[in-house]
């Protein structure tokens, strides 16, 4: 059981780090958020990269917490599952994103402008129904996420405490630079995919605690 443990984590840690890597380097070539990117090959290469990048996302987020599962408390608790929900949500919208747009861009062109427009800014002009509202709150639970579960882990002190604040500030940092352009603000993303490499780089090379190192801490 403790080699299986071990095994798991380390592939957790694996997972945290392409989540990372994905989430930094995704957003150097990312086409443009508009109805003429939707066809183009780019398009589904970025959309199939997030969508690896959420799968990996939950993986990763589970092993972290799981490693400080004890130390984090419902801190920690509370923080993963928003994060988590944030991964699934990001899943479902990059499906959508990746394999129905392209399908209906000629047929429905201001459907694909309106759903585009959730996230590029532009806004969209109310037929969208609860998308409109979901995202939102996919933002929210990426940017509450964030701080919790980085604050969590900081308190923990199993993980390195640069990647913890880094995931933790980072996580706020595209609130601050929402004024930019959004082909500029997407780059708000590098802190949290550096410190999603840091955690798993961690967690990729440490053992799963044994036994002994899983009983609560005292004080």
């Amino acid at each position: 059981m403790y080699i299986i443990t071990t095994t798991l984590s380390r592939a957790a840690g694996i997972c945290a780090i392409i989540t990372g890597l994905i989430f930094g380097g995704i957003q150097f070539i990312h086409p443009v958020d508009e109805a003429a990117s939707v066809p183009t090959t780019m398009w589904a290469v970025t959309g199939y990269l997030t969508f690896t990048m959420a799968v990996c996302g939950m993986v990763a987020v589970t092993g972290l917490y799981l490693r400080q599962v004890q130390a984090s408390g419902i801190l920690g608790l509370v923080g993963a599952l928003m994060l988590g929900i944030f991964y699934l949500l990001t899943s479902a919208f990059t499906f959508a994103e990746t394999l129905i747009l392209p399908a209906v861009a000629d047929e429905a062109p201001r459907f694909v402008e309106n759903f585009l427009g959730i996230f590029n800014g532009a806004g969209t002009d109310g037929t969208l129904g609860a998308l409109e509202v979901i995202s939102p709150v996919a933002g929210g639970l990426y940017l509450l996420g964030g701080v919790v579960f980085g604050l969590a882990s900081l308190r923990a002190g199993i993980f390195p405490r640069w990647a913890s604040i880094l995931l933790a500030l980072g996580a706020i940092v595209p609130v601050l630079t929402a004024f930019l352009p959004h082909a500029v603000n997407r780059f708000a993303a590098l802190p949290v995919g550096i410190a999603l490499i840091g955690l798993g780089l961690f967690l990729w090379a440490q053992r799963a605690p044994a036994p002994a190192e899983s009983e609560p801490r005292l004080g």
